[in-house]
């Protein structure tokens, strides 16, 4: 025998059992899962017998435990492995709501929560919110403006405030129209006008109480009339003396609220000099500083005085005012306060009034009139009051500077009576009352063109004041 007689047979050559050729095909299905590595497969059923089913049983279990790449869920995978198909439209909550009918949302049952919906709802209720508010601050920059176009004026404030506080005093024999025009002056109100409205709408005449109030600027003129009409809303032991006021209603206002009577104040005041005042000084006018001052409970009238007195050394001292022209600079402080409006139209009164002085001119200030007639709630004079030289404060009959202060100045006041602007100016008149625009002249013919505007304006306002 050759070799070739004794070879045995080829395994691959040899007839497979049944069982064997099922074993093949499980470790061949096998070995193409791995290399796939897809999920689980489905074998094929076509055996029927109980060994075939158990066989599918091992395949089954076999290919479960194969990972699937990408997921750490064998009934889920990622994107990167899922098949391309068409492309899923963007969501838009919006667009959603509103192409769905009302029967549609009813009838779509439970959903689970999707909070894309509810951020693209979020991102609308923001975006519709900067739309109104940029709405409201728009309105507040033009809107007066495009009320003006069709002829419509706002004169007053919305609400209670801004939140920025006002001291504000109102003294003895103020009206709504005086009270009116400081709430302006001061920011509290819009216009003069609509406070002065409000007032005369009250079924009733308001009263008003001397004293000083915590309001806010911006506020409705009603808002602010409720707060001056109410005598239990007065800060007690704490007073404020707006610029300009008098030393007899600054006796008043410390009555109303500090307590101490007037009476005591002014026998307090009786000797100028003990409180540091200059030898010519036979008041205090003049040196009772403008300011809010709280005091303790118990506080005398001398504590009080002294204590306005130093605020308003310490003022002079900050202008560099020396002490041998104290007197000079707060006498034009005073009538400075009395006469100018608007900040840098202090200097120019002061110069003006320096000017005067310079050329032996009468300063003629209606101002200093009425402070000598002792009716100084008033700013014009009548003929007879001018022409009367009995009154030692009447600058039309009498040249040279005023005897005494005519008012208590503050701060701009007596820098600008210190530190006067540069200009040859002899007059000046206030052609718009509700701005206090002031023009300035040098010669008289100047002066009579800037009167003309003056009077102009008073024609074109009728019911101002």
């Amino acid at each position: 025998m050759n070799d070739e007689d004794h070879q045995q047979p080829d395994e691959r050559d040899q007839p497979l059992s049944r069982r064997e050729a099922r074993e093949r095909e499980r470790e061949r299905l096998a070995q193409e899962l791995r290399s796939q590595n897809t999920g689980p497969i489905e074998l094929p059923e076509t055996e029927t017998d109980a060994g075939a089913q158990s066989d599918r049983a091992e395949y089954e279990a076999a290919a479960a435990a194969i990972p699937v790449a990408g997921t750490n869920r064998r009934d889920e995978p990622d994107d990167a492995t899922r098949p391309a198909t068409e492309a899923e439209p963007e969501h838009d909550p919006v667009a959603e709501i509103f192409s769905e009918t009302i029967d549609e949302r009813a009838g779509r049952g439970r959903r689970p929560k999707r909070h894309g919906r509810w951020r693209g709802c979020l991102v609308l209720l923001v975006a519709l919110a900067l739309v109104i508010t940029g709405g409201v601050v728009g309105w507040n920059l033009v809107g007066d403006r495009i009320l003006g176009m069709f002829g419509v004026h706002n004169d007053d404030y919305e609400g209670d405030g801004n939140g920025t506080e006002v001291d504000f005093s109102i003294l003895e024999g103020d009206t709504g129209t005086s009270i009116a025009d400081r709430l302006e002056e001061h920011g509290v109100i819009k216009e003069s006008s609509a406070f002065v409205r409000v007032v005369m709408e009250q079924p009733e005449e308001p009263s008003f109480y001397p004293g000083t109030y915590a309001l806010q600027e911006e506020m409705s003129a009603a808002s602010a009339l409720s707060v001056l009409t109410d005598e239990t809303a007065r800060i007690e032991n704490t007073v404020t003396i707006p610029e300009g006021t008098v030393a007899r209603d600054v006796y008043t206002l410390i009555e109303s609220n500090v307590g101490i009577p007037v009476a005591d104040l002014e026998a307090a005041a009786e000797d100028p000099q003990s409180f540091g005042l200059p030898e010519e000084a036979t008041t205090l006018e003049g040196f009772l500083f403008p300011a809010t001052y709280t005091f303790d409970n118990g506080v005398d009238a001398t504590t009080v005085l002294q204590t306005m007195v130093d605020r308003t050394y310490q003022s002079l001292d900050a202008a560099g005012v020396p002490d041998d022209q104290v007197w000079d600079v707060i006498r034009m402080a005073s009538l400075v306060e009395k006469e100018a409006r608007i900040t840098e139209d202090f200097y120019k009164v002061a110069r003006v009034f320096y000017n005067r002085l310079d050329i032996d001119m009468p300063l003629q200030s209606d101002a200093t009139v009425t402070y000598g007639t002792g009716e100084y709630d008033r700013a014009a004079t009548t003929d007879d009051e001018r022409g009367d030289d009995s009154n030692p404060y009447n600058t039309y009959a009498h040249t040279g500077m005023i005897p005494g202060p005519i008012s208590n100045p503050g701060d701009t006041a007596i820098d600008a009576a210190m530190n006067p602007a540069d200009g040859s100016w002899l007059y000046f008149v206030t052609v718009n009352q509700e701005t206090g625009e002031t023009v300035f002249s040098d010669t008289y013919e100047e002066h009579l063109q800037a009167v003309d505007q003056w009077q102009q304006w008073l024609e074109d306002n009728p019911d101002y004041g």
